[in-house]
């Protein structure tokens, strides 16, 4: 596992930077989104909902990049390449809610659809590198 540089951590932990998750189609073509995320134990971790282009994308294994720039100066960012660890149901609906208190202050996430089914994906970094 790659170990992301301590001068970036601010864009997974502190700032609501938005990361640009790049996943492989069934067809090896890209597929890009921006994503909320945030970094625990050494692991990326975003959320989606099932059904999803991602949420089809996201399977154990499967490669992805991260692109994640500072809200506050563009130039800085820090760019994650990685492997799908995990992918579950659990603690999903709780990490959506903390995402939500990181990027908009609200303590439940106010997006959800009736009956949708949250996903809480972790990513092991394989390399990381940054600038600014």
């Amino acid at each position: 596992m790659a170990i992301i540089p301590e001068k970036y951590l601010d864009l997974l932990q502190r700032k609501k930077a938005f990361a640009n998750l790049a996943t492989l189609m069934s067809d090896g073509t890209p597929q890009v989104t921006p994503v909320w995320c945030d970094y625990k134990d050494g692991l990326v971790r975003v959320n989606t909902a099932k059904g999803r282009v991602k949420a089809r994308n996201l399977k154990k294994g499967a490669p992805v990049a991260l692109a994640i720039a500072d809200p506050d100066n563009p130039y800085r960012y820090v760019q994650i390449r990685g492997r799908v660890r995990l992918v579950t149901e659990d603690g999903a609906a709780a990490h959506i809610d903390s995402l939500a208190k990181k990027y908009l202050g609200k303590d439940k996430y106010p997006n959800a659809a009736p009956g949708e089914v949250r996903l809480l994906c972790e990513i092991e970094p394989t390399s990381a590198s940054g600038m600014g």
